[in-house]
């Protein structure tokens, strides 16, 4: 299967956000702490089509399922939580709702992820040593340059 974002730059990394999300803000400014600003892809103004998502989801090594959002959305409203819908259906809901799509998604060179928690993005990004707070207050990277987990 094709890459969804296969950069030639070491440093392009693309972030598919949406402002209102916590998680999503927070993995936003984790990439702008390692001096990198991303390709920042506001989902639900620019919603990827089908293939890109199935591909996205693909890279990130999700089920359909597992990249679907439920709280904050329509989702027990179009009875989505039916264990028989195909995926064909989910990725379908997920386009025609997409506040349905799981945030926020980062694309690097070193792979794709769904960012929950926010520091997860770590892992697709060069190496930082310089201490970072959540919006929440929580650390993530400590006053020694060390990532707590």
């Amino acid at each position: 299967m094709p890459t969804v974002f296969a950069p030639s730059d070491t440093t392009q990394v693309e972030i598919w956000h949406n402002p209102a999300c916590g998680t999503s803000r927070n993995a936003l400014a984790l990439i702008r702490h390692v001096g990198i600003e991303p390709r920042v892809v506001e989902y639900l103004n620019e919603t990827p089509d089908k293939t890109r998502l199935t591909q996205a989801i693909a890279a990130a090594g999700l089920s359909v399922r597992e990249a679907i959002r439920e709280k904050g959305t329509p989702y027990f409203d179009l009875g989505l939580d039916d264990a028989d819908l195909s995926d064909e259906v989910l990725l379908d809901a997920m386009i025609a709702h997409p506040i349905l799509i799981n945030r926020p998604f980062v694309f690097s060179p070193k792979g794709a992820r769904l960012c929950r928690p926010s520091e997860r993005v770590l892992d697709l990004l060069p190496p930082c040593d310089k201490p970072f707070v959540k919006e929440d207050g929580e650390v993530v990277i400590d006053s020694d340059g060390k990532r707590v987990r």
